[in-house]
C-alpha cells in the first residue's frame, strides 16, 4: 500500500494511503451521482472496499483533499518517486521524445477545485486522463497585472491577486489582467503546453486525473552561471528603459487641450494682452497651441508659492537674480499612477513639437526669463527634468550644430549660474531613473528598495 502527501485545502499536507484517497473520491462522486451516471458505466464508482467507518470519515474530507504534483519521475531527487511504479504505463508523447524531463507527475481530485495563479519554471505539458480542467492563462508580459510575490519569498512564482475576487484599492493594475488572459478547456483526452514562465489558473471539476510533464527550456538549458549577473543587469536595464517610456509616453490620441490643463486660448491671448504684445515680440511667431502652452507655464510659475516677489513683466535678458534652488529633489513614491499625471509642468510641455519648443524656450529668454529661471531651479519635477532634456535631444536630431550651439547658449545665458541649472537637469534626471527602476522592482520582483541618502 502507497502513502503519499496529499494537499489538504488551508491546511497543508496530510499523509494517507493512496488507496484510501481513492476510496474516498469514489464515495464522493456515489454521493453526488447517486446510483446512475456515466462513472457507473466505465466502472469508477463500484463499491470501495473499505470500512464503513473509514468511508464515512472519507466522505466528510474528499472535497477538501487534492492529490498534487505526485512524482512519477523525478530527475533531481528519485526518492520522491511515490507513483513510480505507473511510470511504465506512461507513453511519452512523440513530440517530446528526445527531451530531458525534470519529472513526470501525478494530479487528482475528488471534488471541484481551483488552483493558485503561478507560473513554473519549466516547459510544461499538461494531459487530462479523466475528468475537466479549465486553465486561464497569461504571458510572462502580464506580470505586472498579477502583481507576483516578492521574489525573494517561498511562494515567489505565485500571484498575490485572488482572480475571482481582486481587490483593485491594493492592486489597481489588476483591472487590466482580463485583457491578457486566455482560457483553454481541456476534457480527457486533451493535452495544453503551457511554457515557461506563463502564469496559469486550473479549475478542475470532479474526480479529475492528470499528469504533466516538466523540463528545462532551451534558454535556461544553455544560459550558463558565470554569466547571470550580465543577464540580470541587461534585462534590468532593457525593462527600466521601457518603464521610462511609459512613464513619459504622449497619448497618440490626445491633442494639446486635452493632455494639459491649459486654459481656453482667449483667456490665454488675454494674459499675454496685458503685457502690450508689439508686432517685432517673439510671442507673436508662437504657433497658437504652442503659445497656450507657454501661457500655461508662466501662470504655473505665478501660482506656485515657491515663487517669492516674483514681478514678471517682459524684461531685458542681460542681468538679473535668480531664485534660491531646491536644495533636494522631491523623490515621490512609486505607484500605479503615472508621474507625469502629477507633474504639470511636465504635461504642459510633452506635446509640445520639437522645433516649436525650442521656439518657446528662445521666446521665454526674450520675454520672460525670470520665471524661465525659476521654472527649471524651484519647480521642474525629476519627470519633468526627463521630459525637457528628451526635447533637447529631439531639438538636436533636428538642427545644426552651429544652430545647437547657438540655442544652447541663448537658453543657459539667463542663469547666474548655469552650472546649478546644469546640475538641476542631471539631478533630476537621476532621480526619476530610480523612480523608475523602482517601479521596475515593484512590478516585476515586488521588492522595494530606498534611494542611499
Amino acid at each position: 500500500m502507497c502513502s503519499m502527501e496529499i494537499s489538504e485545502a488551508m491546511r497543508g499536507l496530510v499523509s494517507v494511503p493512496f488507496s484510501t484517497f481513492v476510496h474516498s473520491c469514489k464515495s464522493y462522486l456515489r454521493r453526488i451521482n447517486g446510483a446512475s451516471g456515466p462513472f457507473i458505466d466505465q466502472g469508477i464508482l463500484e463499491e470501495p472496499t473499505c470500512s464503513r467507518e473509514m468511508c464515512a470519515s472519507n466522505s466528510e474530507n474528499s472535497e477538501q483533499v487534492y492529490l498534487a504534483q505526485v512524482s512519477i519521475m523525478n530527475a533531481e531527487n528519485k526518492e520522491r518517486c511515490l507513483l513510480e511504479v505507473l511510470k511504465e504505463d506512461i507513453q511519452e508523447p512523440i513530440f517530446l521524445r528526445g527531451k530531458s524531463f525534470s519529472s513526470i507527475n501525478f494530479w487528482m481530485n475528488g471534488a471541484h477545485l481551483r488552483s493558485s495563479t503561478h507560473y513554473d519554471p519549466h516547459h510544461n505539458l499538461l494531459c487530462v486522463l479523466a475528468g475537466c480542467k479549465k486553465v486561464t492563462l497569461w504571458p510572462p508580459s502580464a506580470s505586472p497585472f498579477l502583481y507576483p510575490m516578492p521574489v525573494y519569498g517561498e511562494a515567489s512564482n505565485h500571484s498575490s491577486v485572488i482572480i475571482e475576487e481582486p481587490d483593485y484599492s491594493s492592486y489597481t493594475r489588476a483591472r487590466y489582467m482580463k485583457e491578457y488572459s486566455e482560457r483553454v478547456v481541456l476534457n480527457c483526452g486533451d493535452v495544453l503546453f503551457i511554457p515557461e514562465g506563463w502564469y496559469h489558473q486550473v479549475d478542475s471539476d470532479d474526480l479529475t486525473i492528470a499528469i504533466n510533464f516538466w523540463w528545462k527550456s532551451r534558454i535556461m538549458t544553455q544560459m550558463s552561471e558565470h554569466m547571470d549577473a550580465y543577464y540580470l543587469r541587461r534585462i534590468l536595464s532593457r525593462l527600466v528603459d521601457k518603464e521610462m517610456n511609459i512613464m513619459v509616453q504622449r497619448n497618440p490620441f490626445c491633442r494639446l487641450g486635452d493632455c494639459t490643463n491649459i486654459q481656453p486660448m482667449n483667456k490665454a491671448l488675454t494674459g499675454f494682452q496685458l503685457f502690450n504684445l508689439q508686432k517685432d515680440s517673439p510671442l507673436q511667431t508662437l504657433e497658437p497651441s504652442t503659445l497656450q502652452a507657454l501661457y500655461e507655464l508662466v501662470s504655473l510659475v505665478h501660482d506656485s508659492d515657491e515663487v517669492v516677489n516674483q514681478n514678471d513683466r517682459p524684461e531685458p535678458t542681460s542681468e538679473g537674480t535668480s531664485s534660491n534652488r531646491r536644495d533636494e529633489t522631491k523623490i515621490a513614491a512609486p505607484d500605479d499612477s503615472s508621474l507625469l499625471d502629477k507633474d504639470p509642468v511636465a504635461k504642459t510641455i510633452l506635446p509640445v513639437e520639437p522645433l516649436e519648443f525650442r521656439s518657446m524656450m528662445l521666446a521665454m529668454v526674450r520675454t520672460f526669463p525670470r520665471t524661465l529661471e525659476t521654472l527649471v531651479l524651484n519647480m521642474l519635477r525629476p519627470v519633468g527634468a526627463e521630459i525637457l532634456t528628451r526635447k533637447f535631444d529631439e531639438i538636436d536630431q533636428l538642427t545644426t550644430k552651429e544652430e545647437q550651439a547657438e540655442f544652447y547658449k541663448t537658453f543657459y545665458s539667463v542663469f547666474e549660474d548655469q552650472y546649478a541649472a546644469m546640475d538641476v537637469l542631471l539631478n533630476g534626471k537621476e532621480s526619476f531613473s530610480f523612480q523608475v527602476f523602482q517601479n521596475v522592482l515593484d512590478k516585476y520582483l515586488r521588492v522595494h528598495v530606498d534611494r542611499p541618502t
